[in-house]
């Protein structure tokens, strides 16, 4: 029996491979003192859990079957049961045999809640016959990790499906795609991610979504959004004296595909000024013209002690000046509400 996070979670290539992994994503999306509850609620079963803020999270349940009498799937109708018992959240989970295919098994489940159908829980067999039937049909977007523009690349050639990419030569892929994509792509449409489930310190990040009412195609509203969700967490990071080394942007489009890009900070900071320029740098470098975007989230990375963190003096004044209201702002936040002050350009999230 593998010990929870031994080794590394292998693509189901053995008959026997049984599903361990669950990918959980919780609905609708959880505060973050909730999220970091619901993450322990997956600590009681596992202590390999992977938090995927703001609203999913990969659990390696391998070394938990056993001391439960369960398999994986009883152990994810469990973490559904008790996340609407205690925090009133539902979630749908995919259980695989690594994170690529539950992360797919659990956007089929989605959209069967989506569409009224039975089923919070959907399970990949562990067997290659069951793995392939699985992904034979999906498109190429359906595979974690393939972006619109690869998408189209693969289609442009009749490579429509995991299947057509799975039984194309590995030489046709890389002319396409380029050899290290073309690796990934190729493993990725026969079921097999060689990722593991990497418990990390949800405590040293934290993050924000906005969801727009409408697939958002103006790029004014979506910095907007950015602004305001940068804004929430330089008063949360301020809040607990925190800095944050590197931010993260994801964009969520009507697809439902996803693009996450990260920029480390120039010195870690709370500063929201120096944190919506940063969101607003990642967003343009995406080029999302004619994008239909459903969601942006932003996550700060690398939280330390804002105390033992060094500032450069600039000797600017209007820098000086921005901090002196930024602070004066905290202090009537604290005294007010977190509303009493809010940057031009707010989004109202109601």
């Amino acid at each position: 029996m593998a010990l929870p996070g031994g080794g590394r979670t292998v693509g189901p290539e053995r008959a026997d491979e049984v599903p361990h992994v669950l990918y959980v994503r919780f609905h609708p999306a959880p505060g973050e003192d909730v999220y970091q509850g619901l993450l322990t609620l997956l600590g009681e079963l596992t202590p390999v859990v992977e938090a995927l803020p703001p609203d999913a999270a990969l659990a390696d349940v391998r070394g938990a079957l056993r001391y439960f009498g369960r398999d994986a799937a009883g152990l994810a109708e469990i973490v559904r049961v008790r996340a609407l018992a205690r925090y009133g959240v539902d979630c749908t989970v995919g259980v695989a045999a690594n994170p690529l295919l539950a992360r797919m098994a659990a956007h089929e489940a989605q959209e069967a809640r989506g569409a009224q159908e039975s089923g919070a829980v959907r399970t990949v067999p562990g067997d290659p016959d069951a793995v392939a039937a699985f992904l034979a049909r999906k498109p190429p977007i359906a595979l974690p990790g393939v972006g619109p523009a690869t998408a189209r690349a693969l289609s442009a050639y009749g490579l429509d499906s995991a299947a057509r990419i799975a039984a194309a030569p590995l030489s046709t892929l890389q002319r396409i795609l380029g050899a290290a994509t073309a690796r990934r792509v190729h493993a990725w449409a026969r079921g097999i991610d060689p990722a593991p489930v990497t418990p990390n310190a949800p405590a040293r990040a934290m993050g924000a979504e906005h969801r727009f009412r409408r697939d958002e195609l103006d790029p004014v509203r979506r910095r907007r959004a950015l602004l305001t969700l940068a804004d929430g967490l330089g008063v949360r990071l301020r809040t607990s004296g925190q800095v944050a080394a590197a931010i993260s942007l994801t964009v969520r489009y009507a697809d439902r595909s996803t693009t996450t890009r990260t920029r480390t900070l120039t010195e870690p900071t709370a500063h929201t000024p120096a944190l919506t320029a940063a969101a607003y740098a990642l967003h343009d470098a995406l080029g999302l013209q004619r994008a239909r975007v459903r969601s942006v989230a932003l996550r700060v990375e690398g939280l330390t002690d804002a105390g033992v963190a060094s500032h450069q003096l600039t000797f600017d004044p209007a820098d000086e000046k921005s901090r002196r209201l930024e602070a004066a702002a905290d202090r009537a936040r604290a005294r007010f509400g977190v509303f009493a002050v809010r940057p031009a350009g707010f989004l109202d999230v109601a």
